[in-house]
């Protein structure tokens, strides 16, 4: 039961952050609004992704408050929590006198108020592949560790290229990546359309995205869409603890009412389970590739 609170837990998180972003899912924006030239030291974080990129390049020591679904690195634990997107505690973040806030670009609200109160702001929007690498280093140079995020971000590029290079020889699977339904049924099923981190994470694995025509990152995917777009391959992303042999079997049963798509008919169902899938941080190549052996597990043999 604990898990599957926390699956839903991470796809609630997911869906909010998509929708707070939908109708600029291909824009990204850097920059702190007020540039002052010394590192950013008292650092909070509204965004999950990006206290892990904090973590990952050396700066979580200056991370002095998280969101409220942090869960990594395990260091987030004892950092005090001033809500998320929807909820932000303006009045906690204040009092701990940061001197940058990362926010999602769409909290106009809490954009406001931090300007008034000039504090500087890390604005920022999801988008793709490209753009988590592009955000590492941005925060590099903002938080004074230009040098180890450069490091992280050209490690990642070569795992992404390294995956690239192994699934370019396999046949293209048309492939439904869905990451969030209501546990036990087929209602309420998103999967990602064709922008976004998503979208690229499941290019980059050897997988064609029939929801590619759909310039949105989330897509609503009712039994008639998944039905008229007939997917080869269902890939299943569960944010949270790995699932039991037995549970994956379960969840891949589920799928039995819709035996006229393909990919059920067939048994082209994958379920991934894990943490840090669907997170747009450091460990996207991590889940890249877990993407991609599930897709095409004879590029991984030796």
């Amino acid at each position: 039961m604990r898990s599957a609170r926390l699956g839903r837990r991470a796809v609630v998180a997911l869906l909010v952050a998509l929708a707070g972003t939908a109708s600029l899912a291909a824009r990204w924006q850097t920059a702190p609004s007020a540039g002052a030239a010394a590192p950013a030291r008292r650092i909070i974080s509204l965004i999950p992704a990006l206290t892990e990129m904090l973590f990952a390049i050396g700066a979580g020591p200056q991370v002095v408050a998280v969101s409220s679904f942090d869960t990594y690195p395990p260091e987030v634990a004892a950092r005090p929590k001033v809500g998320a997107l929807l909820d932000p505690d303006v009045e906690r973040v204040l009092s701990l006198r940061p001197d940058l806030v990362a926010i999602y670009g769409s909290q106009s609200d809490l954009r406001q108020q931090l300007q008034r109160a000039a504090i500087p702001i890390y604005d920022y929007r999801h988008a793709g592949l490209p753009d988590i690498l592009t955000t590492i280093r941005d925060l590099g140079r903002v938080t004074g560790h230009a040098a180890s995020a450069d490091t992280l971000a050209g490690s990642i590029e070569r795992q992404l290229a390294a995956i690239r290079a192994r699934t370019a020889t396999t046949a293209p699977l048309r492939a439904a990546l869905v990451f969030g339904r209501e546990p036990g049924a087929l209602r309420n099923v998103y999967a990602s359309g064709g922008t976004g981190f998503l979208h690229d994470m499941l290019t980059v694995a050897g997988g064609v995205n029939v929801f590619a025509d759909l310039a949105q990152e989330s897509v609503q995917a009712t039994t008639e869409l998944l039905l008229t777009r007939a997917p080869d391959v269902i890939l299943e992303l569960r944010e949270g603890p790995v699932y039991s042999e037995a549970r994956v079997r379960q969840t891949i049963a589920e799928w039995g009412r819709l035996a006229a798509i393909p990919a059920v008919k067939h048994g082209r169902i994958h379920v991934v389970t894990g943490n840090g899938l669907v997170v747009p941080g450091p460990r996207v190549a991590q889940a890249v590739a877990r993407i991609a052996r599930a897709l095409h597990p004879e590029a991984f043999t030796p």
